[in-house]
């Protein structure tokens, strides 16, 4: 596999870190990620503890099944990045529906304010791009 997919592999797995900060032997776990973004998430949203419970179960879980799915994709020496960025997008779509399940109407709205609306823009912009290529 050429040495460009595996770094957007873990581009992808380190979900907006830095990749100057990250080693790359050390990648880390989806339940590292999953309690680093929950805290972020509680931090910025004032969640409850049992939000903060659910938010951390449901990235533990999204995350482990994204990375198996991305890492069948690097088995099998896939290169075509959009494939990718397909896997993700789908998890990602999967975690928005179920914060929103959990979160008070105005925890929503800040955390679309966040960053998340942008990134929901640009998932169903890459998702109609891709619909119409296949017409």
């Amino acid at each position: 596999m050429r040495p460009a997919i595996l770094v957007i592999i873990a581009a992808l797995l380190s979900f907006g870190a830095p990749a100057a900060a990250q080693s790359q032997d050390k990648q880390p776990t989806p339940e590292e990620m999953a309690a680093k973004e929950a805290e972020r998430l509680e931090s910025l949203l004032s969640l409850e503890t049992w939000q903060v419970f659910y938010v951390d179960s449901t990235l533990q879980h999204d995350y482990a099944a994204m990375q198996a799915e991305l890492g069948e994709l690097q088995r099998a020496k896939v290169e075509n990045y959009d494939l990718y960025i397909d896997i993700r997008d789908k998890w990602m779509e999967q975690i928005d529906r179920t914060y929103k399940k959990y979160f008070t109407p105005d925890q929503w709205t800040k955390y679309l304010k966040s960053g998340a609306a942008r990134a929901q823009k640009a998932r169903d912009k890459r998702k109609a791009k891709a619909e119409g290529k296949k017409k």
